[in-house]
C-alpha cells in the first residue's frame, strides 16, 4: 500500500504534512467510468479539491487500478469525494430501488494490500480489525487468498461514504507501523485473453475458426506436471509442500501466457530479514530446492553480512520463473509472518 521510500520515518507520525502515502484500489470498468466522468470532469474536480494524485491505469481489463498517493489529509478527501459519488451512483440507478424506509445499499470498495501487512491488520486473534469495525461502523474482510500472480491481498470495505473514509485512514495508520517486508509482487489485471485448448499433448489458441499451436504454452505445463510427478511429497492442499493455489495460478498463466522470442536470462534480487530465511531454506535446504524445481529459476541464498538484518537472495532465470519464484519466497514468508498454513 505504502512504497518502502514513504515509510521512512513516518511510523506513529502520520498526522504530519511531510507523511505521503499510496494507496491502490481495483475497482470495475464502471466505477471507473463514474470517477473519471465525462471528458475526465470528475477526476479533474476530485483532484484539484483533494490535492492528491489519483491515477487510473490504462488498459483493456474489466479491472483497473486506482492508484491515489498524497498526504493523510488529501487522501481522507480523495476517498470523501470517491465513495459520496458512488452512494450517489447507487441512489439514482433504477436497478438499485429500494422500498421506502429501508436502508440504503452499502458503497464497497477493494484496497490492495501486501499480504505480509495484513497480520498486523487482522491483529492477535483478530482484534485490530474487530477494533476498527467496532470504532468505524464499516465492514472490512481480508481475503484469506492472494490476488493472481502476485503477493498482495484484497480488503473489502463497505458502508456509508463516512464510515469508509475513517476506515481507510484506520488502515493507513497501520501499514505505516508495519511497512511490508520482503520483495512485494504486485497485483496486475490480466487482459481478456485468447481461448486456449488441448489435444494431443499440444496446446493451441484459438483464433476464429483456426488453432495456432503453442509451443510455449506446452513447454511451462510440461515443467509444471515434472515437477508435481518428482516432488517427494504430493500435491495434497494441507499436506503438500506447495500452496494448491500457487498451482493454480502458475498454470493459469501458463494457459494465458503470448509466445514471445527467446530472451536471454535475467538476474533479480530480493532481500529477506535473517529472522524468516530459515522458513524459506527448510530443513536441510528442503523448501528453496521445491521452489527452484517448480519456478525453474536459479536461487542462491548469500551469506550473512556482519551486522546486517538481512539476506541477500539472488534470482536467475526468465522472467516468468524469477516472478514465480518470488511469488513462491513471499508465500513462504508471509505464512510465516501471518501464521496461516504454509506449503
Amino acid at each position: 500500500m505504502t512504497s518502502p521510500e514513504d515509510t521512512s520515518g513516518m511510523v506513529g507520525n502520520s498526522d504530519t504534512p511531510s507523511v505521503t502515502l499510496t494507496i491502490r484500489l481495483i475497482m470495475q470498468g464502471k466505477e471507473v467510468g463514474s470517477i473519471i466522468g465525462k471528458n475526465g470532469e470528475t477526476v479533474k474536480k476530485f483532484r484539484a479539491e483533494s490535492q492528491a494524485r489519483i491515477n487510473i491505469s490504462d488498459c483493456s481489463c474489466q479491472e483497473r487500478i486506482v492508484t491515489i498517493s498524497g498526504s493523510p489529509e488529501s487522501i481522507n478527501v480523495a476517498f470523501s469525494l470517491i465513495t459520496n459519488k458512488f452512494e450517489l451512483d447507487l441512489s439514482t440507478n433504477p436497478n438499485n430501488n429500494t422500498p421506502s424506509g429501508a436502508p440504503k445499499p452499502p458503497v464497497t470498495l477493494r484496497l490492495i494490500v501486501p499480504a505480509s501487512q495484513c497480520g498486523s491488520l487482522i491483529g492477535k486473534a483478530g482484534a485490530k480489525i474487530k477494533d476498527i469495525r467496532e470504532t468505524t461502523g464499516a465492514s472490512i474482510q481480508v481475503a484469506s487468498e492472494m490476488l493472481p500472480n502476485s503477493t498482495e491481498r484484497a480488503v473489502t470495505i463497505s458502508g456509508t461514504p463516512e464510515a469508509i473514509t475513517k476506515a481507510v485512514h484506520h488502515v493507513c495508520r497501520v501499514m505505516l507501523e508495519s511497512p511490508p517486508k520482503g520483495a512485494t509482487i504486485p497485483y496486475r489485471p490480466k487482459q481478456h485473453s485468447t481461448s486456449i485448448i488441448f489435444a494431443g499433448g499440444q496446446a493451441y489458441a484459438v483464433h476464429g475458426n483456426y488453432a495456432v499451436p503453442q509451443p510455449d504454452v506446452g513447454n511451462q505445463l510440461s515443467k509444471l506436471q515434472y515437477a508435481m510427478q518428482h516432488t517427494t511429497t504430493p500435491f495434497i492442499p494441507g499436506q503438500s509442500h506447495f500452496p494448491a493455489g500457487a498451482i493454480q495460478q502458475y498454470s493459469a498463466a501458463a494457459a494465458n501466457t503470448v509466445p514471445v522470442a527467446p530472451t536471454n536470462q535475467q538476474t533479480h534480487e530480493i532481500t529477506i530479514p535473517n529472522s524468516v530465511i530459515g522458513c524459506v531454506i527448510g530443513r536441510q535446504g528442503s523448501k528453496i530446492q521445491e521452489i527452484r524445481q517448480l519456478s525453474g529459476a536459479n536461487i542462491k541464498i548469500n551469506d550473512v553480512k556482519e551486522g546486517s538484518p538481512d539476506r541477500v537472495v539472488t534470482i536467475t532465470g526468465q522472467t516468468d520463473s524469477i516472478a514465480f519464484a518470488q511469488y513462491l519466497i513471499n508465500f513462504r514468508i508471509s505464512s510465516e509472518i501471518t501464521g496461516l498454513p504454509a506449503f
